[in-house]
């Protein structure tokens, strides 16, 4: 109140009257520079069209038309003598015609005295050119061919004296062109110096408005923004408004930060008990599992030693020895849940693994009633990969299939090799089935651990593929409608260089 009273007792005027009288400065002030404008693009206008209309442009017009004839009339020539084709003939003497039509044009608008040399030493190599042509296409019509083509040979020379010299005819008009531009540049100066002058005003009256803005109008709202305890730091705010609004914004933002730390928070607790109860469960396999497992392994490996098999028992005896092993994997996997996998890495092709993968799980395909089919039409490149680790990811995959199968169950494994970016050079697998599929709102949620449809399952195969993938610098992804199957894409990169490009 004391500095509006200090205000009064000065004598100014209200800040309603000096805003209004700033902005009404500032539109007269627009307004001159408004006019100065269109006076300054009627005069570009007038001296526009007395360019476009002058003898000089309409000379510079027809020198380029005759240049881009006597272009087409060589590019005919140079693509060589053609004795008998009369449809090649035709279009010489077209051109001949077009360009004797544009020599004429070009004389009657002469406005350069220089340019008229020129164009006559242009018109003889033309006419040279004519004369010999004419001569060239009766000699080969008698069968002279030899003295034809040497006679062609040289109209082909005139010719392209006759090109030569239209470049500096182009060239003078060329440089007539520019001085006029050059004239038309000197005359828009003057103008430009008015609208500096407009411009200048205009940024004089913003900057006395702005003054009275931010002395009488922002510093107000500096204050808002800050709060009453910042007064001393109102110097240092350079956008009241903006401040205000970030103060507001600040607001809103540690809300949001709040809600998502919340978020954030739940979420992992939530995965803090999912592995906490994956450790438990990991230690009760561990002890209830392996120790057994290991024994069976013994006697089965004595017993391979100790019994004479058929090949078809020692097939067998294979297969059983490599699913116990294959348990055994399952279980360590199990329990390194929590950690990433030691991968042993080898150069190997994916399609040796999936080969194995089948002839592992034969038996199981067989008692499960499903039929396979592989899609390959040549073998996949070499990746550097674990097998065995790869091997558990096609064999929970596949067994998942197998598991959630309906009547006549099928599953389609097809291998391709591209290049996706920024992958670079992959090799894909891709398994689909006929199944019922996966639902749209479970299909994000099938990688996650522990989450799993069926009865009996533990919800950790998926994960612990989707890890495997990604510790091999690949990936796993899901494609599925509910009822129509499912399909997943593992992709790795390779060494190999393809040729052609597969996205899936």
């Amino acid at each position: 109140m004391a500095w509006k009273s200090r205000v009064f007792r000065l004598g100014l005027p209200s800040l309603r009257t000096r805003i209004l009288f700033i902005l009404a400065a500032l539109v007269l002030t627009n307004a001159a520079g408004a006019l100065s404008t269109l006076w300054y693009v009627h005069r570009t206008e007038g001296l526009a069209s007395s360019l476009a209309e002058g003898e000089d442009w309409a000379a510079a017009r027809t020198a380029h038309g005759l240049r881009q004839a006597l272009a087409r009339q060589s590019g005919l020539v140079d693509s060589g003598f053609r004795p008998g084709d009369k449809a090649w003939a035709a279009m010489l003497d077209d051109l001949d015609h077009d360009v004797t039509r544009r020599q004429e044009m070009a004389h009657s608008r002469l406005s350069v005295e220089e340019g008229r040399v020129i164009l006559n030493q242009t018109e003889n190599e033309q006419v040279r050119f004519s004369t010999l042509k004419g001569q060239a296409l009766r000699a080969a019509s008698l069968g002279r061919l030899d003295e034809a083509s040497l006679i062609f040979a040289e109209a082909a020379q005139h010719a392209g004296q006759a090109r030569a010299l239209l470049e500096q005819y182009v060239a003078l008009y060329d440089r007539v062109l520019a001085a006029k531009g050059q004239e038309f540049h000197q005359r828009s100066r003057v103008v430009a110096v008015l609208a500096w002058t407009a411009v200048l005003l205009t940024v004089g009256m913003g900057l006395v408005l702005g003054f009275i803005l931010v002395r009488q109008v922002l510093g107000p709202i500096r204050a808002l923004a800050l709060g009453p305890e910042a007064t001393d730091g109102l110097r240092e705010v350079g956008d009241e408004v903006q401040a205000l609004s970030h103060r507001v914004q600040h607001l809103l933002t540690d809300v949001d930060r709040a809600k998502s730390k919340l978020a954030v928070s739940q979420e992992h607790l939530v995965a803090s008990e999912k592995l906490a109860l994956t450790g438990k469960l990991a230690a009760g396999v561990a002890h209830s599992i392996r120790n057994p497992l290991t024994s069976v392994k013994m006697r089965l490996f004595s017993l391979e030693r100790a019994l004479t098999l058929d090949p078809v028992q020692h097939e067998d005896f294979t297969v059983i020895s490599e699913e116990i092993r294959h348990i055994d994997a399952i279980v360590r996997n199990f329990l390194e849940f929590s950690r990433p996998p030691k991968l042993k890495l080898l150069t190997a092709s994916p399609s040796d693994v999936t080969d194995q993968t089948l002839q592992l799980l034969r038996h199981r395909l067989e008692s499960y009633g499903m039929e396979v089919e592989l899609l390959r039409e040549a073998r996949l490149p070499d990746c550097q990969l674990d097998p065995d680790q790869i091997k558990e990811v096609l064999a929970n995959i596949i067994l998942n299939a197998c598991e959630a199968k309906v009547e006549k169950g099928h599953i389609s494994i097809e291998e391709k090799a591209g290049v996706i970016e920024p992958h670079g050079h992959v090799a894909l697998i891709i398994i689909s089935d006929n199944g019922p599929g996966v639902s749209k709102a479970n299909l994000e949620k099938i990688f996650q651990p522990f989450f799993t449809t069926k009865g009996e399952g533990t919800g950790l195969g998926l994960p612990i593929a989707k890890r495997i993938m990604e510790e091999h610098g690949g990936w796993i992804h899901c494609r599925s409608e509910e009822g129509k199957g499912a399909t997943f894409v593992l992709g790795l990169p390779c060494k190999e260089k393809t040729a052609w490009l597969q996205s899936s």
